[in-house]
This record gives structure tokens, C-alpha cells and sequence, in this order.
């Protein structure tokens, strides 16, 4: 029995969680398939429909969708493309580090490479409370305003603004010594 984009949409709205599993078991596999023609990975598809679909289930109340396939082949394509740039953008600061990095070459011993930098961030990162790393990772490695943190999260912007100033001053401790350098 096929059912309307407004009978599960309105089913949605209501909380009825077999119109939400029928949603997501008819269309998981071919959005994953076509994030994938964006991304070219596996597991970044699967999170970007994951998180469509989560989305869709946090926020069934305020359900207005016309038609629900368009809006989530549109959702998906705008989470790749949002994740494109964001890995874009990375390549490019990397890539201006490590460029920085060779034209001081007479200062090679005062100056860490980009492994040990990383490597440092990555344990500062992994050393975060759990939700302030969270945060953190959609603003800084997802590309996430503030207000739409606090949206995806369900908690106010103050309470992000306050985690991202926690994760910032974890970060400026830990690379103090190098900051001259960088």
C-alpha cells in the first residue's frame, strides 16, 4: 500500500515512529547512494543521511514539507556541498601551512612541522569534555554557525558561545609555546 508525502508527513508530525521507519527504509539506500556521487566515501554518505534523517525526527512538529523526496535529495545534496567546502577550505589552510613552513626553512629548528602541530590538536581535541567537543567539531570542522549548533544540539547559542571559548582557551594552553612560530 503506497501512502501520500502528506499522510507520512503528517503521520511524522504526530510521533507515529512506523511512518518515520517507513520514510527512512524507502529512501536510506538510494540517498546514501547519492551523497555518495558527491562525496566519493562511504561512511561520510551514511552520516550525511543519518543526520537528515535525525533532523527530520527532531524536528517532526515543525514538519512542512510539500514533497518529501525532493526535500530530502535537496537536503542531502546541501550537506555535501556544505561538507565539500568545508574539506576544501581545510585542504587550503593546510596547504598555506605547509607553504608557510617551508619559506622559513632557516628557522627549521625553531619551527614544529605540521605532523607535530597536528598531532598536538588532536590530542588537545581529544582531551575536550565531551560536549564541548562536539561543539567544537561542528563549528570548526563541520563549518556550523553558532545558531545552528545550539539548533542541531537543542541547547542555547550561549551555552555553544561558552563551549567554544572553553575549547578555544584548551587549545591556546596547550600550542602557547608555539604560537610565535605559526
Amino acid at each position: 500500500m503506497k501512502i501520500s508525502d502528506k499522510q507520512i508527513i503528517r503521520k511524522i508530525k504526530k510521533g507515529d515512529i512506523k511512518a518515520f521507519e517507513l520514510l527512512f527504509k524507502q529512501n536510506y539506500k538510494d540517498l546514501c547512494s547519492y551523497a555518495f556521487y558527491y562525496l566519493k566515501n562511504t561512511e561520510d554518505a551514511e552520516e550525511i543521511v543519518q543526520d537528515i534523517f535525525f533532523i527530520i525526527w527532531k524536528k517532526r512538529e515543525e514538519l512542512n514539507i510539500k514533497s518529501i523526496k525532493s526535500y530530502l535529495y535537496q537536503s542531502v545534496k546541501n550537506n555535501c556541498l556544505q561538507r565539500i567546502r568545508h574539506k576544501s577550505l581545510n585542504d587550503k589552510y593546510k596547504s598555506y601551512i605547509k607553504h608557510s613552513y617551508s619559506e622559513h626553512s632557516e628557522q627549521a629548528d625553531k619551527i614544529l612541522n605540521a605532523k607535530e602541530i597536528s598531532e598536538i590538536i588532536e590530542k588537545t581535541f581529544d582531551s575536550l569534555p565531551e560536549r564541548c567537543k562536539q561543539i567544537f567539531q561542528l563549528s570548526r570542522y563541520e563549518g556550523l554557525k553558532y545558531k545552528e549548533i545550539a539548533e542541531k544540539l537543542s541547547i542555547s547559542i550561549k551555552t555553544v558561545e561558552a563551549n567554544m571559548g572553553k575549547a578555544l582557551k584548551h587549545f591556546r594552553n596547550n600550542l602557547k609555546a608555539y604560537i610565535e612560530y605559526v
